[in-house]
């Protein structure tokens, strides 16, 4: 019979979801310099990973990122992209109807 080690890894839990008001929370202690990232994430049982994630986005969102797209501008240029593809449509359909004119008129 066969018996495997164990590695000392945690085998991951089930998914968890956190508030947008936890997230900037632990943002704001993490910014505030009073503790480390890596103290912030065992005091509350975080992954590292999934606090820089917050940061990250907490200070594209305050447009000190990396040059990404806030949330706003993000809903903006989806509303823009679907003006757009609008106003397209239009435009196939008035140049139809200018070559149908234009044909019934000769």
């Amino acid at each position: 019979m066969f018996i495997m080690e164990s590695t000392g890894e945690k085998k991951p839990g089930p998914r968890r979801w956190f508030t947008s008001e936890f997230k900037a929370e632990i943002v704001e202690l993490c910014q505030r310099g009073d503790r480390s990232i890596c103290q912030v994430v065992k005091d509350f049982d975080l992954t590292e990973a999934a606090v820089r994630e917050w940061l990250r986005l907490a200070e594209r969102g305050a447009g000190t990122g990396d040059g990404g797209l806030t949330s706003s501008e993000k809903d903006e240029l989806a509303q823009l992209r679907r003006e757009n593809r609008r106003l397209r449509e239009d435009l196939e359909i008035l140049k139809l109807a200018a070559a149908f004119f234009a044909k019934e008129a000769q």
